[in-house]
């Protein structure tokens, strides 16, 4: 389903694609954990809780979607405000300092000064020498935001599956996709772990605990 490879690959990275599945997970979450009272209506309040959480996290996943590509519009939109700044600087100087601003952060700790400024030399040249680039919705835009939503909505799955096979036993389903849930946010952060160095043991469970607060929170809000 996100195999190696897919087409969510192509255009999410592994850190929105397990931040778009988590945040599915609690937004279903939060449904399913406070329909304890609802559970005693019988399977029709049942289905009611699971069509307003699909339902739910499809609206979210649109949301999410124009958002990405928002953000999309939003990054270029800045290079090419900072892209038409740097034609404007008579002075080189001037013009590699603005550039040392947005990149020296993310650069200092892999590169020399003397790289760094060299390379931001090289960009000057080249930025003063192209068009600004344009500013607009693109097939990559379109293909992340449905990515993204694919995500949220498909993270609703396991809340789903058990009451499709406990159809009798409504309250032991609720309980069963509880736990799934649940379980499945300790996935998330479990491979989480993988790309960050640290424990997928403790990752997992802090992952899982942090979900649950959420939910608590929201709960607690009146979300």
């Amino acid at each position: 389903m996100i195999g190696r490879g897919s087409w969510v690959e192509r255009h999410l990275d592994p850190g929105e694609r397990l931040g778009e599945v988590l945040f599915g997970l609690v937004m279903v979450l939060t449904f399913t954990l406070t329909a304890g009272l609802g559970v005693a209506e019988g399977r029709e309040g049942v289905r009611a809780l699971l069509a307003s959480a699909i339902g739910c996290n499809i609206a979210w996943g649109i949301i999410d979607g124009v958002f990405y590509v928002m953000g999309g519009l939003f990054h270029r939109g800045r290079r090419n405000r900072l892209a038409r700044a740097l034609r404007q600087m008579p002075e080189e100087e001037a013009a590699i300092g603005v550039v040392a601003g947005e990149l020296d952060e993310s650069l200092a700790d892999v590169s020399s000064p003397q790289e760094r400024r060299r390379f931001y030399r090289d960009i000057v040249q080249v930025v003063r020498r192209s068009d600004p680039p344009k500013v607009r919705v693109t097939r990559a835009d379109l293909g992340g935001a449905l990515a993204s939503f694919w995500l949220v909505v498909v993270s609703t799955i396991p809340a789903v599956l058990p009451f499709l096979i406990f159809r009798d036993q409504p309250r032991f389903a609720l309980r069963v996709s509880n736990g799934l849930l649940i379980a499945m946010i300790f996935l998330v952060g479990f491979r989480w772990a993988r790309y960050t160095g640290g424990s997928g043991w403790r990752t997992g469970a802090a992952l899982a605990a942090m979900g649950i607060a959420l939910v608590a929170i929201a709960v607690a809000l009146g979300g």
